[in-house]
């Protein structure tokens, strides 16, 4: 199994993770880390790294 080398696809794909934990287990992680995590990962993905 190969992990990417692109932080912005590492950091969505662990925010789709807990998104979908949350959703199953209804564990409350606060909207503000889920909220920074997804635009980290949207930052990154737009500039490419």
């Amino acid at each position: 199994m190969m992990i990417t080398k692109n932080l912005g696809m590492l950091l969505l794909a662990i925010y789709l993770i807990l998104v979908g934990i949350m959703a199953l287990v209804h564990i409350a992680i606060p909207a503000i880390v889920t909220g920074i995590l997804a635009l980290a990962a949207g930052i990154l993905i737009l500039i490419g790294r």
